[in-house]
């Protein structure tokens, strides 16, 4: 009886975390778009693949999970540029694109 509850406690909270990193996913992917759109260049694949997780402290002192996820981009439609965007929380913290060709 008590191993029944102890797993359906580590399911409900294995749950809460998937859901919980898919809405930080969803919300880098919308970042990226718009900024992809703002510098004018091509996202490449339409998607952010999770890069790194770790704990880190926001400004208020409240631990925070830091994602860090990658992206694809081309300036011109021939090479392909890296960039990733870290994530506190549920917040952007920053977006960094390589250095890339403009034609």
């Amino acid at each position: 009886m008590l191993n029944d509850i102890i797993l359906i406690c580590f399911m409900c909270l294995a749950y809460g975390y998937w859901f919980n990193a898919q809405k930080v996913k969803e919300i880098a992917l919308a970042t990226v778009r718009d900024h992809c759109l703002a510098m004018e260049v091509q996202m490449l694949d339409g998607y952010v693949a999770l890069n790194g997780i770790r704990l880190k402290r926001d400004k208020t002192g409240k631990m925070q999970v830091r994602r860090s996820f990658l992206f694809e981009f081309s300036s011109t439609g021939n090479e392909r540029y890296n960039g990733y965007v870290l994530m506190l929380g549920r917040r952007v913290e920053s977006i960094y694109m390589e250095p890339y060709r403009i034609d």
